[in-house]
């Protein structure tokens, strides 16, 4: 590109500081405020979803984009972060990472295990980085649902998820070079009770203006057309139509009413309504109603039991582990009718199938209403 920032002014942008002299980049101002719009969207989907996880009071506040290249953009940031890459499925493949620093991380994965963000491990774990995946995962499916909108209503699915922490010569996008360059977005998340972090989303350049260009033509497509312009008026003749001779107007042959007198009100035909006797039909009535519906298939499915696990106690299970569920042994089955609790029964084998015998019908009352 022509013009860079200064490593000055970008490590001003990237700290939140204040630049007085206005920056510019290849992006035009067009650009820049479409991108602007898929930044909120971002930080939109972090506030809903890291609220939902701490389950208390979460702000963000979005900080002005950067353009860099890569080796710039990690010779700013803290050692070791969180990087969690993605890609665009369903536009192109496009790439996307997020870059957070490790306590950030360390809290999103606190969270997504049921903690509270506060007890947080010294070094974070391989449980605690899958954790922290897939909370960035969460988050970038809720801002693909809301950018679909922008990019025409196309279908976005994240795919080639991958999570890393960053080792010496570090790289948002690990198959291109130091001095590629690429735009990023810094937010600051504040949850109540717990320290602010930063969360960095990055496109390469090239991502991103093909973004841009998308948007722009399909808010251009739904813009509303002007109205053609109306035809031309025909040309009026230049001379005045013959005037007949002047006549008197004729005098009416009758004499009007003096003024104030009431007219007589016309004849109207009136009679009193007649209706067809409604006469009742014969036939079975109900049973007619029944035999209309009464090949749909619906779904039977027994439920052995349930039972409640956090998400740390399913990432634990490996093969062999037993989950305890809320029956007793001997305990009548659950039989539900498109998950509509009908009846009980007990657990019997059919030749090499399993299949349960009825032992109480309930609500036999209603289900016949």
């Amino acid at each position: 590109m022509d013009e860079l920032l200064s490593q000055d002014e970008i490590n001003a942008l990237l700290s939140g500081e204040e630049v007085p002299e206005s920056l510019s980049s290849d992006f035009s101002m067009e650009d820049t405020q479409v991108l602007d719009e898929v930044a909120a969207i971002f930080s939109n989907a972090e506030n809903s979803v890291f609220g939902m996880l701490a389950g208390k009071d979460v702000s963000v506040q979005t900080q002005e984009a950067v353009v860099c290249t890569q080796a710039e953009f990690r010779a700013h940031l803290a050692e070791k972060p969180f990087i969690f890459t993605t890609t665009f499925g369903g536009f192109d493949d496009i790439p996307m990472a997020f870059v957070v620093d490790a306590h950030g991380a360390l809290t999103l994965a606190d969270l997504m295990m049921g903690g509270e963000g506060k007890e947080l491990p010294e070094e974070p774990s391989e449980l605690y980085l899958n954790a922290a995946q897939e909370g960035m995962s969460q988050v970038v499916g809720s801002a693909f649902t809301s950018l679909s909108g922008l990019l025409g209503g196309r279908r976005l699915m994240p795919e080639n998820t991958a999570s890393s922490l960053g080792e010496d010569e570090w790289k948002s996008f690990a198959d291109l070079e130091d001095d590629t360059t690429i735009w990023t977005s810094a937010t600051e998340v504040s949850i109540e009770g717990l320290d602010p972090f930063l969360v960095r989303v990055a496109l390469p350049m090239d991502s991103a203006k093909s973004i841009a260009n998308v948007i722009h033509n399909v808010v251009n497509e739904q813009a509303p057309k002007p109205a053609p312009p109306p035809p031309p008026a025909a040309p009026q003749p230049n001379f005045a139509p013959p005037q007949a001779p002047f006549a008197a107007a004729p005098q009416p042959s009758f004499a009007p009413p003096p003024f104030g007198a009431q007219q007589p009100a016309p004849m109207v035909d009136a009679h009193p309504a007649e209706f067809t006797p409604l006469m009742s039909r014969g036939g079975t009535g109900a049973g007619s109603k029944i035999d209309l519906i009464a090949d749909i298939p619906v779904r039977v499915t027994v439920e052995l039991g349930k039972t409640r696990k956090n998400i740390s106690e399913i990432l634990n299970m490996t093969t062999g582990s037993v989950i305890e569920l809320d029956k007793m042994a001997g305990e009548p089955v659950d039989v539900l009718v498109n998950g509509k609790l009908i009846a009980k029964g007990e657990v019997v084998v059919i030749d090499e199938n399993f299949g349960v015998r009825i032992t109480e019908v309930l609500n036999t009352a209603k289900a016949h209403a």
